[in-house]
């Protein structure tokens, strides 16, 4: 409702200032403080003051008296405070939230007729997923759903580097060695924890053998990638079999997020349709292109960017970044719009994209990036190459343990009086577990860097994804306790929408809750305008409080309740339930229903 009440006053301001010959281009439309009763304000007197030749205190009270308040549903009055208008939500505002947002698809946006396709994580299959990394699939996965809640058709793609030099080793090594020349067992009983020590092994070997033995081994090194760039399917199919094997690995970790891909994009797929050699004769062609150092290179100074492009090797080998701007181009044709995750190391690498994409004759207007900082962990910095650091696997596996041991302690404090069985704790541990790992991060604006902490990540009664799960878990209780499927509609569950009396809930509390409930669709719809799933997590805090402000102050199901404000307050409940797992849902973060 929210969305509409806005749009009523944009409205409603536009006619009055027109009828008042003002200028329209600029409304002043603003959400007011905490402590104004108002839902929506504008500072739009300040703007024509001098035109009007008036104070802005007066011209306020000039455009609210212009405003027919009769013709405005979502509002009931406007008040003028100094200088400023504030808008007060009317009995409809309320009643049509309150029926809304019962149901369980609240909070998604109608259908933008726009396809985006969001590329995140794309990390080297050379091994684990490390904690480092860890923020880009959470983000990236959180970009893609609250671009599906604001209504766009998502595609979510994993790009898979199997074409440069870190595989060719990888491959060299998988063949060269046998288990015996390994060092350690494997970490986990999981393909890519197996395959990484002969990645380890071959850079070993590359470092510390002989000079005629590395040598031989850059030869074989050399001509896998040669037999990539010529298409040989040879040198194809045996670099897939290593790439292909970790890559599963990776995948079932980051499916325990989760963090699922529509498709995995491979670059050696533009090198194999001819397209990178294409996009290699075109760049050759630009002005900008010189032929040094060996290599042919974009000199980019003179837009800004201090670093030249490398973009073919003397060999004929092209590099990752050619392949991208193919794989790029790729998405131009297929996509409205493209979205790309990428760590803060990156940033160099995206302008050169950008900037090289343009000189090519793309419309770069559609490519968007997501630029983040890295997760640290108090032990220190992680390496792939040196097989050291924390893994993902094992971040996720001490979050479940700590959750289950937290769930356990509550134990004896729950007021619910359903039993959990030891499958319940478990499902709830890996909830809550995962949960905190997934909302602390994604939580913070991406381009800060952040240090994860276990105190604060699982903590039940602060600004915790635990704290926001345990609402959900409340509602759901309530509604048992009412007798109702907190999974089903309430208008599936013989519950008159309409004849709801929303105008009971008249108290600070419940106006409150409504006010934050109603805000929900237009929350989605920032968020997904900047790309920053984090608001949507301020968002949950917010309305976490307010929702424990209500319960506390507002009984449901006491005796002395009566009906009807006993059904209003049950919808609220529910519609409370909703708003909090669909935002929860956007974040990747489950909603449980017990806790």
């Amino acid at each position: 409702m929210f969305l509409s009440l806005r749009a009523e006053v944009e409205d409603a301001l536009e006619g009055a200032l027109s009828a008042l010959e003002f200028p329209t281009d600029d409304l002043g439309i603003e959400e007011p403080p905490a402590d104004v009763e108002s839902v929506l304000a504008s500072s739009v007197a300040f703007r024509l003051a001098g035109e009007a030749g008036q104070a802005p205190p007066q011209v306020a009270a000039q455009i609210a008296e212009e405003i027919d308040v009769d013709e405005v549903a979502y509002v009931s009055e406007i008040q003028t405070q100094g200088p400023y208008l504030n808008f007060l939500p009317s009995d409809a505002y309320f009643g049509e939230t309150l029926e809304t947002a019962t149901d369980e698809g609240y909070g998604a946006l109608t259908d933008r007729d726009t396809s985006v396709v969001v590329e995140h994580t794309s990390a080297n299959p050379t091994g684990p997923v490390h904690v480092g990394r860890a923020r880009n699939p959470i983000i990236g996965d959180a970009v893609a759903t609250l671009l599906e809640y604001a209504g766009y058709d998502v595609s979510r793609h994993y790009y898979v580097n199997d074409a440069g030099r870190q595989m060719a080793v990888f491959t060299w090594a998988y063949e060269t060695f046998d288990e015996d020349d390994l060092e350690d067992d494997p970490e986990r009983d999981c393909i890519e924890y197996d395959l990484v020590r002969y990645y380890r092994t071959g850079n070993a070997f590359l470092e510390n053998a002989s000079e005629e033995e590395v040598e031989a081994a850059e030869a074989e090194i050399e001509s896998i990638m040669q037999g990539l760039e010529e298409g040989d399917e040879d040198a194809y199919e045996r670099v897939s079999e290593v790439v292909d094997q970790v890559l599963s690995g990776m995948k079932a970790c980051l499916g325990r997020l989760p963090a699922e891909f529509d498709e995995f994009i491979k670059e050696t797929r533009f090198m194999r349709n001819g397209d990178t050699d294409d996009l290699v004769s075109r760049l050759k062609e630009l002005d900008e292109a010189v032929y040094e150092e060996d290599a042919w290179q974009l000199e980019l100074e003179a837009h800004g960017i201090d670093k030249n492009l490398v973009f073919l090797r003397s060999d004929d080998t092209s590099l990752y970044a050619t392949r991208d701007l193919a794989h790029h181009e790729w998405k131009f044709d297929e996509y409205d719009r493209a979205v790309t995750v990428l760590g803060e190391d990156h940033k160099l690498q995206a302008r050169q994209l950008r900037t090289a994409l343009d000189l090519l004759g793309n419309d770069t207007d559609p490519l968007e990036q997501v630029l983040y900082s890295y997760v640290n962990l108090p032990e220190g910095k992680m390496s792939t190459r040196r097989g050291t650091g924390v893994d993902l696997d094992d971040l996720l596996d001490e979050a479940i343990d700590r959750a289950r041991g937290e769930v356990e302690d509550r134990l004896d404090d729950r007021i619910r009086d359903d039993d959990l069985d030891d499958e319940d704790i478990e499902r709830i541990a890996h909830q809550v577990g995962i949960g905190a790992v997934r909302y602390d991060i994604v939580s913070k604006q991406p381009t800060k860097a952040i240090t994860f902490e276990w105190d604060r990540a699982l903590d039940f009664e602060a600004q915790s994804a635990p704290y926001v799960q345990y609402v959900h878990a409340r509602c759901c209780g309530i509604l048992e306790e009412a007798g109702l499927d907190p999974e089903t509609d309430l208008a599936d569950q013989d519950i008159e929408l309409d004849a709801l009396e929303a105008d009971l809930l008249d108290t600070d509390a419940e106006r409150d809750l409504l006010e934050t409930i109603a805000r929900f669709p237009a929350v989605v719809d920032e968020a997904a305008d900047d790309l920053e799933p984090h608001q949507i997590a301020t968002y949950t805090r917010e309305f976490a409080d307010r929702f424990n402000g209500f319960y506390r102050e507002c009984p449901v199901l006491a005796d002395d309740v009566d009906p009807d404000l006993r059904a209003a307050r049950l919808a609220l409940v529910a519609a409370s339930k909703h708003t909090v797992a669909n935002a929860l849902e956007i974040l990747g973060v489950a909603a449980p229903r017990s806790m």
